[in-house]
């Protein structure tokens, strides 16, 4: 994706996701914009990332170190925003590298984006292994057979979305509701969590199991998936980080013979058990 034919004297800028787990989930064509670019930035979540990426490019940088307990996000995000078009206004070739993918919860991307636009630099932003991608797989989920309802866990509970309980929903970040800052305990924000249980409560009943979900940040390790129902939800989700799956709420058998059994599609999920996987 390009912003804009870069205007003369301007550098350009592209933004690559290195996927979760450690170098596996990086792609060829995001190695090769790390080890060309002029200048390269970094956000990722664990050292060992940042030293694999070090050695793909002397120039690299963790922008991660404008983050501080208790400082409002915005902020942090503008000063990343700064240091990128520092570089960028000096005419370099500049890129980006952060954990997940590029564009899903990361103000970054979309504030240079925009400022690309107005300014005249290009601005490429290539595909990479999201959360939500590594959940359909650990999970065996197919959202193309009822579906998804996808949101940022403060927006729904903020903005109080109408739901189809029909269709699976994903939830991100559940233990950052109502925070506007960075917490570096990794600890959820309870009173958030409750929040959401409160909300999904009044769709689904207390008894509905949903799946708390934390994509592993290394290839030997599995990821972790815990299955709660959610009364449960404040107790048991505790990772700041973690996604929510909410899976469709069964329908009545009314329409069926009594005693008849219901016939299932082929690729149909079943209800999920109620264990967990160790990380």
């Amino acid at each position: 994706m390009t912003a804009a034919v870069t205007a003369p004297g301007l550098g350009e800028v592209v933004f690559v996701g290195t996927g979760f787990s450690l170098v596996t989930q990086t792609t060829p064509e995001a190695l090769g914009a790390m080890r060309r670019a002029d200048k390269l930035f970094h956000v990722v979540a664990e050292p060992a990332a940042a030293v694999w990426i070090k050695s793909l490019n002397p120039t690299a940088e963790s922008l991660a170190l404008l983050y501080r307990e208790g400082k409002p996000r915005g902020e942090t995000y503008r000063e990343m925003v700064g240091r990128i078009l520092e570089h960028v206004h000096r005419g370099e070739k500049v890129c980006v590298a952060l954990y997940g993918h590029p564009t899903i919860g990361c103000d970054p991307t979309q504030m240079v984006l925009a400022l690309g636009r107005d300014e005249g630099f290009a601005v490429r932003i290539l595909p990479a292994i999201s959360s939500d991608a590594c959940l359909y797989a650990d999970l065996g989920i197919d959202p193309m057979v009822d579906g998804i309802q996808a949101y940022e866990a403060s927006v729904f509970v903020q903005r109080r979305p109408r739901i189809d309980t029909r269709t699976p929903i994903v939830l991100w970040q559940i233990g950052f509701i109502g925070e506007s800052s960075i917490q570096f305990s990794g600890r959820a924000n309870k009173p958030g969590v409750t929040a959401l249980a409160r909300r999904l409560t009044a769709y689904y009943g207390k008894d509905h199991k949903v799946a708390i979900y934390q994509a592993s940040w290394y290839p030997f390790l599995p990821s972790t998936v815990i299955w709660t129902d959610i009364r449960s939800l404040p107790e048991t989700a505790t990772a700041a980080v973690a996604t929510l799956f909410v899976p469709a709420r069964r329908r009545p058998a009314t329409s069926r013979t009594a005693g008849s059994p219901r016939p299932r599609r082929a690729g149909a999920q079943a209800r999920p058990p109620g264990v967990r996987r160790p990380y």
